[in-house]
């Protein structure tokens, strides 16, 4: 492993995986999809991608992944998750089956489905801090969004909704970053090379 040109892995049990892949070259990372407990040993930072959060969290048990997983952002591992992605790497999901599990990697509560169901996906322009001034156009496809978050959490982003009211759409903890949006439908890299610049300073 190296820190000039970190390996990502991208969860691949479902989801935007290629799509995921592709931003992170983009970026300049080495991209590689991961579903087995070797693959997850061998990465330097972990992409949760969008899907559907309560089938990833089946998965994740079906393939043996869930504890390696934890085991290695509890260690330290970046990680970051877009739309069903957050929602795993929440400590509090609202609205989900009560058989569903997550990481609690980042001190905040989590509402599935919050912008509504797959007719109510839009596309909004964007200020993220972390990212300068200039806007990005995320998709929220079914998106998420952040209800509460704890002192440690730094908010990113919040977009106003259909209720005229701003919520929270990109945080950060420490290793762990999360959005509801999905910035890997977009030919906009930058959250990618946010979250590269991430795994480089906790590899160097």
């Amino acid at each position: 492993m190296t820190d000039a040109t970190p390996t990502i892995g991208v969860l691949a049990l479902q989801g935007d995986v290629r799509e995921h892949i592709r931003h992170l070259e983009a970026a300049g990372a080495r991209a590689v999809p991961v579903r087995r407990r070797t693959e997850l040993d061998a990465v330097d930072g972990l992409v949760l991608p969008g899907g559907e959060s309560t089938t990833m969290s089946r998965l994740l048990d079906v393939y043996e992944m869930y504890e390696p997983v934890a085991a290695r952002i509890t260690a330290g591992m970046p990680v970051y998750g877009s739309c069903a992605g957050m929602i795993l790497l929440a400590s509090e999901v609202v609205n989900t089956r009560a058989d569903a599990t997550w990481f609690s990697a980042i001190d905040m509560s989590v509402r599935r489905n919050a912008f509504g169901r797959q007719v109510d996906s839009f596309e909004a322009d964007l200020v993220v801090d972390a990212l300068g001034p200039e806007p990005v156009r995320p998709v929220f496809i079914r998106a998420p969004w952040v209800e509460t978050v704890g002192p440690d959490v730094e908010v990113l982003a919040q977009v106003r909704a259909s209720d005229d009211r701003e919520h929270i759409v990109a945080v950060r903890q420490g290793n762990a970053l999360a959005t509801s949006f999905h910035p890997e439908v977009t030919p906009d890299v930058r959250v990618h090379e946010y979250f590269l610049d991430m795994v480089r300073a906790a590899t160097s």
